[in-house]
C-alpha cells in the first residue's frame, strides 16, 4: 500500500513539472509534434525492457488495452491541447482537476459505488478544488469561454475512464510494463488522425541538445516511466485513490515556478496549496480502494 501511494505522488511530482519542457519545445514543435514524439519514443523505451513481442490477447483485453490507449492518451491530450485554442490555462487546469470528481461519479453510475461519494471525498474535493481555482486565476481575469471549456470538461471525463478501465489491467496475463507498452501503441494509432489537422513538419535540425534533454525527460520520464508507476498505483490503491492525487498538479508547478522560473509566491498561492493538499489528505481518508 506504501508503494501505490510513493509510485502516484512521484507520478504526479514529475507530471506537475512537464510543462516547463513543453512550454521550451513548443518554440520549435507544434502541440502534435510533441505529444506523437514523445509516446513514440517512449513506446521505444519500454520495447527495451519488454522486447518481447506481444501476442493477440483475445478481444476483450485487446478491448480493456484500447480503450486505455484512447481514453488516457489519445483523447486526454488531444482534448487538453485544443481546449488551449479556445479557453485559458487557468480554466484548463482548474477542469482538468475534476478528474477525481468524474470517477467518482463513474463509480456510482456504472457499478452503484455509493461510498465514492463519502462525506470525507465531498469536503475534500470542495477545499482541493478552491485551492486549485485560487492557484490557477491569481492575477488573472476569470472569464467563462464556452466552446474550450466544454472541450477541456471532456479530458478528465476520459481520464475518470482511463482510471477505472486501468483496474483491470491487474487481470491481464500480461506483465504490467507489457501492457503499458500494448496501450502507448493503441495510443499512437488513435492520434495518428490528428497529423490531418495539423502540421508535421519535424527536421534533424529541431533536435538540438536542449530540445533532445526536454524530449527525453518528457518521453522517458513522463511518459514511459510514469505511466507505468500510475498503472501500478491505480493496481494497488484503487481508481479513485489514487486519482486524488491530481490536486497536488497545481502545488508542484507554484514549487517549481517558483524555483526554476523565478515566479513570485503570494500569500494567495500558498493559501491556494493549503487547501489543495487538506483537501487531498481529507479525501484520501474518505475512500477505500474501488
Amino acid at each position: 500500500m506504501k508503494k501505490g501511494h510513493l509510485a502516484a505522488i512521484f507520478t504526479i511530482f514529475v507530471w506537475g513539472t512537464t510543462y516547463i519542457s513543453t512550454k521550451i519545445l513548443l518554440k520549435t514543435f507544434n502541440p502534435t509534434e510533441i505529444l506523437l514524439t514523445r509516446f513514440i519514443i517512449g513506446t521505444a523505451v519500454l520495447f527495451v525492457f519488454s522486447p518481447s513481442l506481444i501476442k493477440w490477447q483475445g478481444w476483450k483485453t485487446e478491448g480493456i488495452l484500447a480503450l486505455c490507449g484512447i481514453s488516457g492518451i489519445s483523447l486526454y491530450y488531444m482534448l487538453e491541447n485544443v481546449s488551449l485554442i479556445y479557453t485559458s490555462a487557468a480554466n484548463c487546469g482548474v477542469i482538468i482537476a475534476l478528474a477525481p470528481f468524474f470517477t467518482a461519479l463513474l463509480l456510482w453510475i456504472l457499478e452503484k459505488n455509493k461510498s465514492a461519494f463519502s462525506r470525507n471525498f465531498v469536503i475534500g474535493f470542495i477545499l482541493s478544488i478552491s485551492g486549485v481555482a485560487i492557484l490557477s486565476f491569481q492575477g488573472q481575469k476569470f472569464g467563462f469561454n464556452p466552446l474550450g471549456d466544454l472541450i477541456a470538461l471532456g479530458a478528465p471525463v476520459c481520464w475518470a475512464v482511463y482510471s477505472l478501465t486501468s483496474r483491470h489491467l491487474a487481470n491481464i496475463k500480461l506483465s504490467l510494463l507489457a501492457s503499458t507498452r500494448r496501450i502507448f501503441e493503441y495510443g499512437i494509432i488513435f492520434l495518428l488522425p490528428m497529423l490531418l489537422f495539423s502540421e508535421f513538419s519535424i527536421k534533424a535540425s529541431d533536435f538540438t541538445a536542449e530540445n533532445l534533454l526536454h524530449l527525453s525527460y518528457l518521453s522517458f520520464i513522463a511518459s514511459a516511466l510514469c505511466f507505468y508507476t500510475w498503472n501500478f498505483a491505480t493496481k494497488t490503491l484503487g481508481a479513485l485513490k489514487t486519482g486524488i492525487y491530481i490536486y497536488l498538479t497545481p502545488v508542484v508547478t507554484l514549487v517549481f515556478s517558483a524555483l526554476i522560473l523565478h515566479e513570485g509566491v503570494t500569500v494567495l498561492s500558498i493559501t491556494g496549496a493549503i487547501l489543495a493538499l487538506s483537501g487531498l489528505v481529507l479525501s484520501e481518508r474518505g475512500v477505500k480502494k474501488t
